[in-house]
């Protein structure tokens, strides 16, 4: 009886100790992104774009920079731009915005997260973030008819 504890709480070990289990126990959290709003700015300048993002690390996220298409309400790519969201403080919400000079709201109608151009976050040194992490936890929604997508 004795010998089948031992046995039992061996597999236990060899259990929380494999790769499977760290994987899953270390998965990071998803970093939401919202498009949040589209407004224009002047008549003929342009619109304002607003984006929420979230970073639910305990450590801030000093870099990340997304590599953004739009595509017009037509489905053909009308622009790229790259976009900086960081520094997020750590547990914290933030917001962040830009202008399409050349643009009119109403003319975008999908804006695709193609890329992650560069992320840091944590303690880990710059060498040692892998932008496709940061692609894969990037949690996209949006309000309002254009649609955000990866």
């Amino acid at each position: 009886m004795r010998r089948l504890g031992l046995v039992t709480a061996a597999a236990v070990l060899c259990l929380l100790a494999s790769p499977w289990h760290g994987a899953h126990a270390q998965a990071p959290a998803p970093i939401p992104l919202e498009l949040n709003k589209l407004e224009p700015i002047a008549p003929g300048a342009g619109c304002r774009v607003y984006m929420v993002v979230s970073n639910p690390d305990a450590d801030p996220i000093t870099q990340l920079r997304l590599d953004l298409m739009l595509f017009g309400t037509d489905g053909v790519i009308s622009k790229r731009i790259a976009l900086d969201l960081a520094p997020l403080a750590a547990k914290k919400t933030a917001v962040r915005l830009f202008d399409l000079a050349d643009a009119a709201c109403d003319s975008i109608g999908k804006i695709l997260v193609s890329d992650v151009l560069a992320c840091q976050g944590g303690k880990a040194p710059a060498a040692d973030q892998n932008p496709q992490v940061c692609l894969d936890r990037l949690q996209v929604t949006a309000r309002g008819k254009v649609e955000l997508t990866k």
